[in-house]
């Protein structure tokens, strides 16, 4: 079932969500509803707390980005134990439609998590994959891309965003 995205500003997307204790119906469900939402708005990421769900929960798909390794993954609880290098790539986000801005993040991640049958999984992500991870992982701390920004960058931003939902609210 496809659900609706928040957009920031909304509070759910500034606090860190909780651990996922059981894998039960209900967050299998949920892993699903996240898969449609995130298909539906030609996302290749999302974190549950973009559909308001404070939840630790990541679905990611890269098969639509032509340039990118087909990787379809759903992680719960996801942690980095390793990263190294540094990337610059022109992110968008869901939560944030019709912004884009260049972040910097780790070209290579090793990450820990468990999978949809909660089994513990490591997985060494590069590139394109290792930042949808870090932008998905970053919503789950309560931190947005526009947070990675500084100085008049972010200003920029923001600015940029306001202007965007204006013009959405006048559609």
């Amino acid at each position: 079932m496809v659900r609706d995205i928040v957009t920031y500003p909304a509070d759910v997307l500034t606090k860190p969500t909780d651990k996922v204790g059981a894998i039960d119906t209900e967050i299998k469900k949920l892993i699903r509803d996240m898969f449609d939402t995130m298909y539906n708005a030609e996302g290749v990421g999302l974190a549950a707390n973009q559909i308001g769900v404070p939840l630790s929960i990541m679905v990611i798909d890269t098969t639509p980005k032509e340039d990118a390794p087909d990787l379809k993954l759903v992680l719960i609880n996801p942690e980095v134990i390793a990263e190294e290098g540094k990337i610059k790539y022109k992110e968008g986000c869901l939560s944030f439609p019709g912004l884009s801005v260049e972040v910097e993040r780790a070209r290579k991640v090793k990450v820990k998590a468990l999978n949809e049958h909660g089994e513990p999984v490591e997985i060494e992500l590069v590139d394109f994959p290792a930042i949808v991870f870090q932008h998905e992982l970053d919503h789950l701390k309560g931190i947005t891309f526009i947070d990675r920004l500084k100085g008049w960058r972010r200003r920029l931003a923001l600015e940029k965003y306001r202007k965007l939902q204006k013009e959405a609210e006048k559609v």
